[in-house]
């Protein structure tokens, strides 16, 4: 035995563990092969299909971005670096020290907003994001909402709206009683004009904030004034690169804005902190945290900074993928979303409660949004390895499309006048609203699933109520969205109609054959007309369908069965449906028959036939 109790190693054991070695090196061709046996056998693949079989399997972002479902050696991208170097793709700093684990709180009452401050810094928060002015926190509030919380120790970023020179008067006025030197004070006075004018569509000027900046910068070297908020592109439906692009174009405007108040490129760099959603899209979160920085990193070379400026990211689980129904899949989606968050090398990440798009949240949705970080930087190690990403041939890729299209996004701002102008003349809206379409689209079809809405939804869960959160910024600029709002719109309808009848709408499967022979789209149409609030009444294999479509009470029905079947009676089962009462007879199915009104099949528009159904039933 060696030392630590190791087993010395054989005269016959290698000096080096080749695995696989015994196997042939596979090649491109094999793979292919095996993969069109597959799609083959699928009916995916054409018949005299003379392409690469892969490329069936190949999608594209929202940016047009192909994603291939296989990269290799030959697909290696430019080199990204080195972390804590230029242009910063592998990360701001050279070492992996984790992130800032930063809560949101943004209720009015300060007795409230104190208490919970306090759990969260107790259990694991390292930093607190305030929402202050408007509707929530008074800035004169404050010192209350602050109350035994150690400043020194844990950074406040505001977020307050047109406040914000109310709000820094308030919170370095704090500082100052708590005797914290200033060259001391870090966090963020989260002024951002631009964001105001994109939330609301009203002009808000740049230069007073850019004022307070420079006059706080000298005295105050560790504290940023200015937030560069990417969420409003984002939640208005708007692709990686238009957020990206958007978001570089406002810190531009800042940049400039800083440097005529006086300060130079590099310390006004030093001013911004970018703000970006993380998505349950793992992939495409973390090259859009590498991209950023990689474009950030070339606008300040050509802006003339003779010192590098990483940028510094704070990362927040996407508002648009959170859904009121079901808010419990929302914990599975922020811990992807933060997990690329961290994998990605935000500098600070917050994962909103899963009851955040429902109200303000509870002890308990605060402790889980707390706790999914915890896990990922303590028990996973997920902090231990910096840019664990970097080499992948797949996220190297995507990084260097994404950083390019975000770069022409930007440019293409820049040329029409820069962000304040796109954002005036609407152009950036149409942009964003042209995107929103086609994932509209998706959502509609379920191409872009919603686990717990438009795909096993459960018609039967209790509703989570919260009381309501407070509205900071008054809406009509860019809108916010969410993947489920439609969805849940036809749900709201179900349930007032509950409410008002004692039942929910409801559809008949008219179920043909034995169960082996309807069980799937049976199933199938089960999942889809629960997505829209409607009751399925499946009666199993009655032996006279439409004797018990009379006894279920329902006036719309579904034929479920095969296609042999649906050749051999959905006609005359249509028929006799319709002649004992039934106002509408579907078919899960693609094809049509004498009698059947319509049909319902995976990839058709779940949302238009959800709502045709309600309102042939007359559900308001």
């Amino acid at each position: 035995m060696t030392q630590a109790g190791t087993t010395a190693p054989t005269p016959d054991s290698p000096d080096e563990l080749t695995l696989a070695a015994e196997f042939e090196t596979p090649r491109r061709e094999d793979w292919q092969r095996l993969v069109a046996g597959v799609l083959t056998k699928s009916g995916v693949l054409p018949e005299g299909f003379d392409g690469a079989p892969e490329s069936l399997l190949t999608s594209k972002t929202y940016d047009g971005i192909e994603i291939r479902p296989l990269y290799t050696a030959d697909d290696a991208a430019a080199p990204s670096g080195f972390p804590g170097l230029p242009p910063y793709v592998r990360g701001a700093r050279p070492e992996g020290t984790g992130w800032d684990v930063r809560v949101l709180h943004g209720g009015a009452d300060a007795a409230a907003t104190n208490k919970a401050i306090l759990a969260d810094l107790e259990h694991g928060a390292s930093s607190v994001w305030l929402r202050v002015g408007g509707d929530a926190l008074p800035p004169e509030s404050l010192a209350d909402a602050l109350n035994e919380v150690y400043l020194d120790l844990a950074p406040i970023v505001l977020d307050p709206g047109a406040d914000y020179e109310a709000a820094a008067d308030a919170l370095l006025g704090l500082l100052a009683e708590k005797n914290i030197p200033d060259s001391e004070v870090t966090g963020n006075l989260g002024a951002d004009p631009i964001t105001l004018r994109a939330r609301t569509g009203k002009p808000h000027e740049i230069a007073p904030a850019a004022a307070l900046a420079a006059r706080l910068a000298p005295k105050h070297p560790k504290l940023r004034t200015l937030v560069v908020n990417a969420l409003p592109y984002h939640e208005a439906g708007g692709s990686d690169s238009q957020e990206l692009g958007a978001a570089v174009a406002a810190g531009v405007a800042y940049l400039r804005a800083l440097t005529d108040a006086g300060l130079s490129v590099e310390d006004a760099a030093d001013q911004l902190e970018f703000r970006f959603a993380a998505t349950a899209d793992q992939f495409l979160t973390i090259a859009k945290l590498r991209a950023a920085r990689r474009v950030w990193a070339r606008v300040c070379e050509v802006s003339g900074a003779t010192a590098g400026r990483g940028m510094r990211q704070h990362a927040v689980t996407s508002p648009m993928m959170f859904t009121r129904r079901d808010p419990w899949v929302n914990m599975l989606r922020t811990t992807v979303a933060c997990f690329a968050a961290g994998v990605g090398g935000a500098d600070a990440v917050t994962v909103l409660p899963f009851d955040h798009a429902i109200g303000l949240p509870d002890p308990f949705s605060r402790r889980i949004a707390r706790n999914t970080q915890a896990i990922l930087l303590e028990e996973s190690k997920l902090s231990g390895v910096i840019d664990p990403a970097g080499g992948s041939w797949y996220v190297e890729n995507l990084t260097d499309a994404l950083a390019n299209a975000a770069w022409r996004e930007f440019t293409e701002i820049e040329r029409q006048g820069g962000i304040e102008a796109v954002l005036d003349s609407g152009a950036l809206a149409a942009r964003v609203d042209e995107t929103w379409q086609r994932r509209k689209q998706r959502l509609a079809t379920r191409k872009d699933p919603l686990t717990g809405v438009s795909e096993f939804p459960d018609l039967g869960e209790k509703p989570v109520e919260r009381a309501p959160a407070p509205s900071v910024v008054d809406e009509g600029g860019l809108p916010r969205r969410r993947y489920a709002q439609d969805y849940e719109a036809l749900r709201d309808r179900s349930d007032a109609h509950l409410a008002e009848t004692g039942e929910r709408p409801k559809v008949f499967l008219a179920t043909l054959g034995p169960v082996a022979a309807h069980t799937a789209r049976a199933t199938f149409a089960s999942n889809l007309f629960q997505a829209g609030g409607i009751e399925p009444v499946n009666p199993g294999a009655p032996e006279d369908v439409v004797a018990a479509f009379r006894e279920s009470g329902a006036k719309v029905a579904c034929l479920c069965g095969s296609d042999q079947l649906y050749d051999e009676h959905a006609a005359e089962s249509a028929k006799k449906l319709k002649e004992a009462g039934a106002i509408r007879v579907l078919l899960a199915g693609k094809s049509e028959y004498p009698g059947v009104d319509a049909v319902v099949h995976a990839g058709c528009d779940a949302l238009a036939a959800l709502t045709s159904i309600l309102d042939t039933l007359g559900v308001k």
